[in-house]
């Protein structure tokens, strides 16, 4: 039989580092950021799996050091401009290297009171909510995709969700109602415009102007407001609601996806005990557990 290389990728995970930014008129006001990043290259490697020819191969090893040298010399704020410029630099470095996708989980570390006021440099740590971006970048064609995202953001409202009208069969057991707990772990990514931002001096030419932050802090708030202040008819349709505002919102932004899990509290059975109508002891039920999707876009007008 003959066979062959179809595609390959190889790097770098779990690399971490905290960096530390400090204002130059007061070092004692200070910024932190901690990442994982993960880099795999692609490009000319094919005689390294199918001809045993380590020659082309930049170590793993090597990858790693790169990205904490680059993160030592350059700005890491935001992951989005990091990530380009890794791309960058593994592109230009070795001519043999075609593409790279990069992955970087930001840690969310914010700053708390003291005394009435946010501490220059103490932080409490938010996790595990994270934040982050997928930048895939290839040379030939100047192919670049972004995508950036938030993901375990755990939320419940106790009332303010309902779920009736839904299709019935012989099989439901699921009785109707217009009050009862939501709650999920927020999983919400955004594609930005490849028509938008087309290369990676682009990218850096953004994160300049504030884009990336922009609109990850109109995601993750949109995402909080409509959590509380919709009167939810489904998760489905809350969801819809918050990638339309999203992109609203950002104009530089191409979809929405959002993946939320239905994490049940279903009331407690106490009639055993006498006590009948019980409305506010509920018991958590992990699994399973409802899992929705949803990829919202603009609009396409219809030619003529």
């Amino acid at each position: 039989m003959e066979s062959q290389l179809v595609s390959s990728t190889y790097g770098k995970g779990n690399v971490k580092f905290l960096k530390v930014k400090k204002n130059p008129s007061n070092l004692q006001q200070q910024e932190v950021l901690e990442a994982n990043v993960q880099c795999l290259l692609r490009g000319d490697f094919d005689v390294s799996y199918t001809k045993a020819d380590n020659s082309p191969i930049v170590p793993t090893d090597t990858v790693k050091n790169t990205i904490l040298v680059e993160a030592k010399n350059t700005n890491v704020w935001p992951i989005e401009r990091f990530a380009a410029h890794l791309a960058k630099h593994f592109t230009n470095k070795y001519s043999h290297v075609s593409g790279i996708e990069i992955t970087i989980v930001q840690s969310k570390w914010t700053k708390y009171e003291v005394d009435g006021k946010l501490h220059a440099h103490s932080f409490k740590h938010e996790g595990p909510e994270t934040r982050r971006t997928v930048l895939d970048y290839t040379r030939a064609g100047n192919k670049l995709s972004i995508t950036s995202s938030i993901k375990d953001l755990t939320v419940l409202k106790s009332t303010g969700s309902m779920f009736y009208g839904y299709n019935v069969c012989d099989y439901t057991t699921l009785k109707p109602t217009k009050d009862r707990i939501l709650s999920t772990d927020v999983d919400a990514s955004w594609v930005y415009d490849k028509n938008q931002i087309k290369t990676l001096d682009d990218v850096f030419s953004y994160a300049d102007n504030g884009l990336f932050d922009k609109t990850y802090e109109a995601a993750r708030k949109t995402t909080l407001d409509l959590f509380a202040l919709e009167n939810s008819a489904s998760v489905q349709a809350t969801m819809y609601n918050m990638s339309h505002k999203i992109l609203e919102q950002i104009k530089e932004v191409d979809t929405v996806t959002y993946v939320l899990p239905n994490k049940h509290y279903i009331l407690f059975n106490l009639e055993w005990k006498g006590i009948k109508n019980n409305d506010d002891l509920f018991y958590p039920s992990p699994d399973p557990n409802g899992l929705i999707k949803s990829t919202v876009g603009r609009k396409v007008a219809a030619k003529l």
